[in-house]
């Protein structure tokens, strides 16, 4: 079944096929639990909050890790990145970007490729995403990939210039572990993460 992720919880779901080919050109934005009304707080992204608007107003989750996103709008089109490296409930240091046309996807794994540079070498951290689909992809499914010689039986692997560099940098630094954490569920940094992405929006981030 094809998968698509959630632009909303940053979740992977999939659609039966007969489902897609129903309605060509259609791509699904928002998985069942989303679309039903099950999902967190209108985050960052969608309130266009500044990082100083988003430390005043959200408080929770994790204090210490890097935390990124990345998200194009629309979907490809304009589209940007950020990460965040904090401890303790500080910045330690952070990055931003932005691409003319690109996807939501590539600007995931292009936030979590900074990220892992944010991190000096030897220092264990957690790499937090909201992206499901990065997540199994680098912990699931780039080994098989890899081990295949990059091809998978489903059909060409999406992103693959970036799918591989992030592979790669992960396997370079096994002191830092990828983890998928909730989408717009008021979490301070990855709010704060969302903010960086659409900075390119703003004259100040």
């Amino acid at each position: 079944m094809p998968e698509f992720t959630c632009t909303e919880c940053g979740g992977a779901f999939s659609l039966p096929t007969a489902v897609v080919e129903r309605y060509p050109g259609w791509t699904p934005r928002r998985c069942r639990h989303c679309r039903d009304g099950g999902g967190g707080a209108r985050g960052a992204v969608e309130e266009n909050l500044t990082v100083e608007e988003v430390l005043d107003r959200y408080h929770g989750g994790p204090d210490t890790g890097v935390f990124t996103d990345g998200s194009a709008d629309p979907n490809p089109g304009p589209g940007g990145w950020g990460a965040v490296y904090a401890v303790d409930d500080a910045v330690v240091t952070r990055a931003h970007g932005h691409e003319s046309h690109t996807t939501n996807n590539r600007m995931e794994l292009t936030a979590l490729l900074a990220g892992y540079d944010l991190v000096p070498a030897g220092t264990p951290a957690t790499i937090y995403t909201d992206s499901d689909l990065a997540v199994r992809t680098i912990n699931e499914w780039a080994p098989q990939w890899e081990a295949r010689g990059w091809r998978r039986k489903a059909g060409p692997i999406a992103n693959l210039d970036l799918v591989r560099l992030l592979y790669a940098k992960a396997r370079q630094r096994p002191e830092l572990r990828l983890r998928w954490i909730r989408g717009h569920g008021g979490a301070r940094w990855n709010e704060y993460a969302d903010a960086l992405s659409t900075a390119y929006r703003r004259l100040r981030v």
